[in-house]
């Protein structure tokens, strides 16, 4: 039995071999010319791109500034879950698409649509999809916050190139810090008239000998009733889309 299997463990080893020896490796990977490789590497950016959307989408529109004020409403109104996550992002999405949208349409027009008929290359497509969105920050981010980078980048060497060419890398975190301090200004306007009438009705129960009656129970129907009598939904995004240039 022990010579039967030395024998086929011989056996199998020489086929090998003999295989190795017969067959070429290379032969077994393809090549792939140089066009191929591009288009795989333009399919890998892609997929890449489509990974990192949502977060391309609040970093360089308006979608932080809206989610933020939205946030603080529900807050203010003393109300943890109503409306839902998913109904005040929803919201905010629409509206980001609504205050985007010219926005959209000269990055498809001048960018995508011309790459598509292969009449620029992507480096320039990249440039002509990227400039839309750079001037609509330009015009939204406070200049102390892009000082701020700016100063930050020239510190560390790196030189910057202002004004209409800045470099991402240094305008998308001072457009963002910009938009989270516009979202908390336009929160806390949001949020004052609903403190008022929380101290006011905290006040009166105090008065009336209610200490164990917790005042944003009674408050809570009073600030809902005067959000609708105000149109307080129709006020704020309105005043949202006007807050942008």
């Amino acid at each position: 039995m022990t010579r039967i299997i030395w024998s086929l463990l011989a056996l199998a080893a020489l086929t090998t071999s003999a295989f190795a020896q017969q067959a070429d490796i290379n032969s077994l990977v393809p090549q792939v010319s140089g066009e191929t490789a591009g288009y795989i590497i333009q399919l890998f950016g892609l997929l890449t791109v489509l990974a990192v959307a949502p977060g391309l989408l609040i970093m360089v529109t308006s979608f932080t500034r809206i989610v933020i004020a939205f946030s603080i409403l529900r807050t203010g109104l003393g109300l943890q879950t109503t409306p839902a996550n998913l109904i005040l992002v929803s919201l905010s999405l629409f509206i980001t698409f609504y205050v985007m949208s010219p926005v959209f349409d000269r990055a498809w027009r001048d960018g995508v649509m011309p790459l598509t008929n292969n009449t620029i290359t992507e480096a320039e497509a990249l440039e002509k999809i990227s400039d839309p969105f750079r001037g609509f920050m330009l015009q939204n981010v406070r200049a102390r916050d892009l000082d701020l980078f700016v100063g930050l980048a020239e510190e560390k060497g790196q030189v910057v190139e202002e004004g209409d060419n800045i470099a991402m890398r240094v305008l998308i975190p001072a457009f963002m810090i910009s938009e989270i301090r516009r979202g908390f200004e336009i929160g806390f306007l949001v949020v004052l008239p609903f403190l008022v009438i929380d101290l006011i009705v905290a006040t009166i129960t105090m008065a009336m000998g209610m200490m164990m009656l917790p005042p944003t129970v009674v408050s809570l129907p009073f600030k809902i009733l005067f959000f609708v009598l105000i149109d307080g939904w129709n006020l704020m995004v309105g005043s949202l889309v006007r807050s942008f240039v």
